[in-house]
């Protein structure tokens, strides 16, 4: 049977076009040809000839709130009175720490894994602002206290599991490997979750009269897109700060799209960053990088997705490609209150994928989490992850220590074969996944993850924003690479011979 898809990314829907009825996902059942449970029908919700969904839960009164605190206060679980309101703009910790959005929990509480597990299943699907979007049917555990009216969203999330059948079969023996594509959505990668709630709070602080001229970002291409989108969307000025010449021009032309001020800096990623940072501290644009803590809200919401497609199995892997580091902690975070507020009774095991070029988290690790050092990141394929101080480099190693998780690599040949391998399978990934996809192989193949367990590879960004390292790879003009799965056109002559022959060929390769 070929590969089936689950979910298919939502349309754009604007807020007029709200109506409090419910639409589920088209989708298909599979046949159930995985684990031996009677109890998993792995779909995301009823197929349109199937019952529908009972009504929704009534949402009871309760009020919700978040604040921030010090990260150290969650990841020593040591109490601390320093709290932040999410209306300041701001940060760090006093002692100059990471900041994290701590939950209202015993809120949450008031009501079971039954209840938040309805109320999300209803969701799905809805065109009733907000609700239809993947990021803000979640609202209550993102950012509880916004007002609808000042959420800017594109209907983000809700993005295809896809079922990676032929690849599983044909290069690891597995039968229930998954391919979450994050990168189906609004401006074709995963930044787009956390985008719609910073882009949504600077909306609400700027109506509140903070005193924001705008919103900036230091950008190896995909958050740039994002928030421009974003800004562009609630009309808010973006700036954006990217290193010349290291970024497709598929990515760079996003931002320039969409009405950002656009600096080339003759700098890395790195390099870029510690430029915002300074200019954020001397003017009132509001930091968009990962530094800030709102945008995990959002990226989080993807973890959580993956178990109500699964329909709230929890897979035994969760692979993730990591640069920056903060969507690794964000998964982790949506795994972690789903377990807490009784969704689920356990979380997936964790798994980043590093770029050899740039793998500083790689390194730390194969150390025994003795001493971290950064590195200087060199050219990779894998352009969005080429960041040697990642700024996130405590929240990944605490989601890590906390899941059981692991840290892999992939040189630059073994992660772009392993794209084209994919590719070979029907699916289109990014240098990205090649890496996670790459991660996955060396872990199969030294045993550590099983033929029957049940592993997502969570792809970032669309394949469509690197098509020129697939047209190298294909044409065989990387140097030192033997481009292994290249699928080069024949030129041929306009003649019926001459076709026929190749043809010949080919169809007695294929039998």
């Amino acid at each position: 049977m070929a590969s089936s898809q689950f979910l298919n990314s939502s349309s754009l829907l604007s807020k007029s076009s709200s109506s409090s009825s419910h639409r589920h996902y088209g989708c298909r059942r599979l046949r159930r040809r995985l684990k031996p449970s009677p109890s998993i029908i792995c779909t995301a919700a009823p197929s349109i000839t199937s019952a529908p969904l009972p009504p929704p839960p009534p949402q009871l009164p309760a009020t919700y709130s978040a604040k921030y605190v010090p990260f150290t206060s969650i990841s020593t679980g040591a109490a601390t009175s320093e709290s932040y309101s999410l209306d300041e703009v701001v940060y760090r910790s006093r002692d100059g720490g990471l900041l994290d959005v701590q939950h209202d929990m015993a809120a949450l509480k008031q009501f079971d894994g039954h209840y938040w597990r309805s109320l999300f299943d209803s969701r799905v699907g809805t065109t009733r602002w907000p609700y239809g979007s993947g990021v803000w049917s979640k609202k209550e555990w993102v950012l509880p206290e916004i007002d609808d009216e000042d959420i800017v969203s594109a209907f983000e999330g809700n993005s295809n599991l896809f079922w990676a059948e032929r690849f599983g079969k044909k290069f690891l023996g597995m039968n229930d490997l998954w391919i979450k594509h994050c990168g189906i959505s609004h401006t074709g990668s995963f930044k787009d979750l956390g985008m719609t709630v910073l882009v949504s709070q600077v909306n609400r602080l700027r109506k509140l009269n903070r005193p924001l001229v705008g919103v900036g970002c230091a950008s190896t291409g995909d958050t740039s897109a994002a928030l421009s989108a974003y800004c562009a969307a609630a009309n808010i000025p973006s700036i954006v700060f990217l290193p010349a010449n290291k970024i497709s021009m598929a990515q760079l032309v996003q931002p320039i799209a969409n009405g950002a001020f656009v600096l080339s800096i003759d700098t890395d990623f790195d390099g870029c960053m510690k430029l915002i940072r300074e200019i954020t501290t001397e003017l009132p644009i509001y930091l968009a990088n990962s530094l800030n803590s709102l945008r995990l809200e959002g990226q989080k919401t993807a973890a959580i997705e993956i178990l109500q497609q699964f329909d709230w199995e929890v897979p035994d892997w969760v692979i993730i490609p990591g640069g920056n580091l903060d969507n690794i902690y964000a998964f982790y975070k949506g795994f972690k209150m789903c377990e807490e507020l009784g969704l689920v009774d356990r979380i997936p095991r964790l798994v980043c994928a590093q770029a050899q070029n740039a793998n500083p988290l790689y390194q730390y690790y194969k150390s025994g989490w003795k001493e971290f050092t950064a590195v200087k990141a060199e050219d990779t394929f894998a352009s969005a992850i080429q960041i040697g101080d990642p700024v996130s480099i405590d929240r990944a190693v605490y989601a890590l220590k906390n899941s059981g998780g692991i840290v892999e690599e992939a040189t630059e040949e073994e992660l772009m074969d392993a794209m084209a391998m994919a590719d070979s399978t029907g699916m289109f990934v990014c240098p990205h996944t090649g890496v996670a996809l790459s991660a996955l192989m060396k872990l199969r193949g030294n045993g550590v993850i099983k033929p029957t367990d049940r592993a997502v590879v969570v792809s970032t960004a669309h394949g469509l924003k690197f098509t020129q390292a697939k047209i190298d790879y294909h044409s065989g003009k990387i140097k030192e690479m033997d481009c292994r799965h290249s699928n080069p056109p024949v030129t041929v002559k306009a003649d019926f011979g001459s076709v026929m022959d190749e043809l010949k060929k080919y169809l007695a390769r294929t039998r």
